[in-house]
């Protein structure tokens, strides 16, 4: 009987499983939406100010 060693691409260790894939329905196709101010209601406003307000502390805190 001829036991194959590591050197011949073979292991004694068993199938490690894989992590696991992201479904297909999960994943974003990468097109981003576009803020309409006409279509736009208090929430998405607020929503919108919050998000520059961020953008602005996370551009002054880079430059420190």
């Amino acid at each position: 009987m001829l036991i194959l060693g590591r050197s011949r691409g073979h292991s004694k260790r068993g199938n490690k499983n894989s992590l696991p894939q992201t479904p297909a329905q999960l994943k974003s196709d990468g097109v981003d939406e576009e803020f309409s101010t006409e279509l736009a209601d208090q929430a998405d406003m607020e929503a919108q100010a919050r998000a520059n307000a961020a953008n602005q502390r996370a551009r002054v805190k880079k430059n420190q």
